[in-house]
């Protein structure tokens, strides 16, 4: 039984991993123009959702902020890099800053995640990473559980009021939950989410199409097929509760979030599509916790600057 059971798990595995490009793509609940969600425009997605429609995306002036938790949407050139003055622009981690926490996703072990953290902690943040209990395998809501002790943790070592949250796959989802239901809304203060399937992705129902059950049995697995309960729960009402500066980002190469518009959030959320800047960037999904052009944006939202990623970062 045994056997069978952890078979059944390293089927459902392996089909997690394998790219989704032939499942179509539903529409993207966020409220971003149908360039933005068609990928047709290199400039649409550059602007928050509660942005989009609302001006003239090229009126801004390039590197000029708007409203908190918001994406300008200067010009930029054909390659899709940004000028020199924006991309290299110094900047500097206050000494109260808010730590940082890095959460990984499904099979994320924290070793997984010690490049970005190595980046965060180069650039002068203050930074743990979580495993997610059991590897993530397990309810998302016991998960979030677990995470709320571990933040309570970090605030009382360091002192400090607030946490900010850079999350991985599932532990956007994780850490939503937490901020939405569990009081973290008055405990975080920026959340970025790197390829967390927000909507949920077909990738997970696909294991049920192929024959191998309700994701053969993995909890989680279940929890991001698109019209799960979970799902349902965590995306009623609004999106982006609380003051928490809401970003997404996402790419088109992810192999495990199809459509990759379910990576995005509503509600006043930053949703930030990685080849919308840079057309030539490829990144797929565990690539997220790698790429430079991520790091900087990842960078940009710690320190509540403007958002505009450095196309050509390493």
């Amino acid at each position: 039984m045994l056997l069978r059971t952890i078979l059944a798990a390293t089927a459902a595995l392996a089909v997690l991993l394998v790219p989704a490009t032939a499942v179509q793509a539903a529409p993207d609940r966020s409220t971003a123009t149908p360039a933005a969600t068609s990928g047709q425009s290199g400039t649409a997605d550059r602007t928050s959702a509660a942005q989009a429609g609302a001006a003239d995306p090229t009126a801004t002036a390039p590197g000029t902020a708007t409203a908190p938790g918001t994406a300008s949407a200067p010009a930029f050139a054909p390659d899709g890099s940004a000028p020199a003055s924006a991309a290299d622009e110094a900047f500097s981690v206050a000494a109260d800053a808010n730590p940082v926490i890095v959460v990984g996703g499904l099979i994320g072990v924290s070793i997984a995640y010690e490049p970005i953290a190595a980046r965060l902690r180069a650039d002068g943040f203050r930074v743990s990473i979580y495993q997610l209990p059991g590897l993530g395998f397990g309810d998302i809501r016991e998960s979030a559980k677990a995470f709320k002790s571990y933040v309570d943790q970090i605030r009382a070592s360091t002192g400090a009021a607030k946490v900010d949250i850079v999350a991985h796959s599932e532990g956007g989802l994780v850490s939503r939950w937490y901020v939405k239901f569990l009081g973290g809304a008055d405990a975080v203060g920026r959340y970025v989410s790197l390829g967390s399937p927000q909507q949920g992705t077909y990738v997970a129902n696909i294991v049920n199409f192929v024959g191998l059950g309700s994701c053969a049995g993995i909890v989680a697995c279940q929890q991001m097929s698109i019209g799960s309960d979970f799902l349902a729960n965590l995306n009623g009402g609004d999106d982006t509760p609380g003051a928490v500066r809401w970003t997404t980002v996402r790419t088109w190469q992810d192999e495990l979030v199809r459509p990759v518009g379910n990576a995005s959030l509503a509600d006043g959320a930053t949703n930030v599509l990685i080849q919308g800047w840079c057309p030539l960037r490829v990144v797929g999904h565990l690539g997220l916790v790698l790429d430079g052009t991520t790091y900087t944006v990842v960078r940009q939202v710690l320190t509540d600057r403007p958002i505009w990623p450095n196309c050509f970062a390493l």
